[in-house]
């Protein structure tokens, strides 16, 4: 099963957000992220999605992923998953965050 958490209140998902993840993989081990959040109607001219793996609150191998605009949002470029949970959040050129309320989010991949 695969889960994208959003860690607010009892930490399902919000779709309001604006966040998607989008599986290239059957496993749902490469994926891609989609941000049409805050930032991005805010007029950004560049976005970056800050990603890590591990725990919520202890993040491995942490990268700034410049997104590419398409006609969905800011995509990031397929991630692929040497963990079983990616976490990230996003930010624009201008250093403004966001990262749902400092919760961030959360892609989970469970047996």
């Amino acid at each position: 099963m695969i889960y994208l958490k959003a860690h607010n209140g009892e930490g399902d998902y919000v779709s309001w957000s604006g966040i998607k993840a989008d599986p290239t993989s059957s496993d749902g081990k490469n994926v891609k992220i989609i941000y049409d959040g805050l930032l991005a109607k805010s007029g950004a001219d560049q976005v970056y999605m800050r990603a890590g793996f591990g725990t919520r609150r202890s993040w491995q191998s942490v990268y700034d992923h410049p997104l590419m605009r398409t006609d969905r949002g800011w995509e990031s470029p397929v991630l692929h998953m040497n963990d079983s949970q990616l976490n990230f959040c996003f930010k624009d050129s201008a250093n403004n965050w966001d990262n749902n309320n400092g919760e961030n989010w959360t892609y989970v991949i469970k047996d």
